[in-house]
């Protein structure tokens, strides 16, 4: 299905009645808050986790994860972290999550959020293509809070994203060469819609062959096999042929297609072997 925006999923989690607004508290690792965003004209829903140890390792400084569709992925990202952070599985990171007030609401946001431009007749769906000032929000209402308020490193800092939120991942990436800067250094995208916009982020591959920049970017790139063959698995293989054809040596770039694996299947086990390999390629944990 080429318009696919989670509506059966959130559907059924409106049924069980998981659409709680987060509520402004902190406990011993997680603190969230509301951030208003001069750029979209909206109100965020953010969740921080701080590693296990931050409270222990005073003086210690943290990647920091930023994770779109928070009301969904929250709660196992969050939980897995922790997890790996114990098993020595993953460095300590600090979790930031991006949602919205519910899920009734997060449908129709995410596709206001996460794609740019404005969409096409062809894309079959409606989006205003508010991508452009949603990486504005992170990059410069959202990061320098979080790195006021917590010990981040700076220049270690990952993007997560699935199915729009992929598409959003790749286009940061895109939008940040563009702009020769360097909020991110690991992109993870897991089952993009890269149909979108007549595959406007093909633009991407010219992008990182004119980049003058040395430091490298790293990408993990994924989708499931079950995943529509035209829409989805077909496009994410000829992105990786077309970035390994151009030779690009700035680029760090790690493909997987899932076997037995379907849309909604493929994020959290890409958001961790994304992790697993951007950290364990520089020799940590």
């Amino acid at each position: 299905m080429k318009g696919w925006l989670w509506s059966g999923l959130i559907g059924c989690v409106i049924l069980v009645g998981c659409g709680t607004k987060p509520a402004e508290k902190r406990d011993d690792y997680v603190t969230t808050f509301r951030q208003y965003s001069e750029f979209v004209k909206d109100t965020f829903y953010i969740s921080i986790q701080v590693p296990k140890e931050y409270d222990v390792q005073a003086e210690r400084r943290y990647p920091t994860v930023v994770l779109l569709d928070g009301n969904f992925f929250f709660p196992m990202m969050s939980s897995m972290l922790h997890q790996y952070e114990t098993a020595r599985e993953l460095p300590p990171m600090i979790l930031v999550s991006i949602g919205y007030n519910s899920f009734t609401t997060m449908d129709s946001l995410r596709v206001r959020d996460y794609l740019f431009p404005e969409s096409l007749t062809s894309d079959e769906m409606h989006a205003s293509g508010g991508g452009e000032n949603f990486k504005k929000y992170i990059t410069e209402e959202l990061l320098p809070k979080i790195d006021e308020d917590f010990r981040t490193r700076r220049e270690d800092r990952t993007l997560l994203g699935h199915s729009f939120g992929g598409y959003f991942t790749l286009y940061a990436m895109l939008n940040q060469v563009e702009g020769k800067s360097r909020e991110f250094r690991n992109f993870v995208s897991a089952s993009p819609t890269l149909w979108y916009h007549e595959f406007y982020l093909n633009h991407l591959v010219d992008a990182l062959k004119r980049r003058k920049e040395k430091n490298v970017l790293n990408v993990f790139l994924s989708a499931g096999e079950l995943e529509d063959s035209t829409w989805t698995v077909g496009p994410v293989k000829k992105l990786n042929y077309d970035l390994v054809e151009r030779n690009i040596d700035a680029v760090d770039l790690q493909i997987r297609v899932y076997n037995q694996l379907d849309h909604m299947d493929v994020a959290m086990l890409s958001f961790t072997k994304g992790l697993q390999h951007f950290y364990r390629r520089r020799g940590r944990p």
